[in-house]
């Protein structure tokens, strides 16, 4: 398979069209089971994407919502990816959505996939996943000099892995390369020229390197100026 690129005349269009392809994901996925489950990552670009998403009415409580990865903060941090899905994402119809935060209270990451990590294994395989990233090419919390990164590639890697990165204050847990890539539905959002010659680079780079190369080549890309 190869990676697949659409380009858009602006970031609100992006923004509605990206909503409506996944919902509309969701609702197919619905149809074949009873339940579905939807991957976003944190940060401000998705944002937009969240508020046209939200009002979609498609059967919200059938759908369970993980982060691709988390801040190891408290919830209602302001660093929190949770706290940017419960303003932006899980309002709305979307508020019906069973929606499973990473941070426990645990003392560290690696606390809570002992204990956890079996629970969010049993909602894989991913029905439809939106994945950033960076202008270093991270996707997720899979950053080029993490210290987990060569697990978190591993074709057999555990479904979260714990990953601190010099110069980033707190922990992270992020889902790994091979359960994103098993995502029935893998869409990448960026914005900017910048972000677009990441892009270009990470096709180029390993993915020790360049970690979104990982899932490159199952992905949409989805980018506007």
């Amino acid at each position: 398979m190869t990676m697949s690129f659409v380009e858009y005349a602006d970031r609100d269009m992006l923004a509605i069209d990206l909503a409506d392809k996944i919902a509309n994901e969701l609702v197919e996925a619905l149809h074949h089971a009873p339940r579905a489950t939807l991957v976003v990552p944190g940060g401000t670009t998705p944002g937009p994407i969240f508020d046209d998403l939200c009002a979609v009415d498609l059967g919200w409580d059938r759908v369970d919502v993980m982060l691709s990865d988390e801040r190891w903060v408290p919830t209602d941090h302001p660093r929190s990816n949770a706290a940017l899905l419960r303003k932006r994402l899980l309002v709305g119809p979307a508020e019906a959505a069973n929606f499973i935060p990473f941070y426990d209270g645990s003392p560290s990451a690696e606390a809570m996939i002992a204990a956890q990590e079996p629970d969010i294994r049993a909602k894989l395989p991913i029905s439809v996943a939106l994945l950033g990233m960076g202008d270093d090419m991270h996707t997720a919390s899979l950053f080029p000099r993490g210290d987990n990164l060569r697990l978190a590639l591993d074709l057999h890697a555990p479904t979260l892995i714990p990953m601190r990165v010099d110069g980033v204050p707190e922990q992270r847990i992020s889902l790994s390369a091979p359960v994103l890539r098993d995502a029935l539905r893998l869409h990448i959002v960026i914005t900017g020229d910048d972000k677009k010659a990441a892009l270009e680079r990470a096709q180029t780079l390993p993915a020790e390197e360049a970690p979104v190369r990982a899932i490159l080549d199952k992905a949409v890309v989805h980018w506007a100026p």
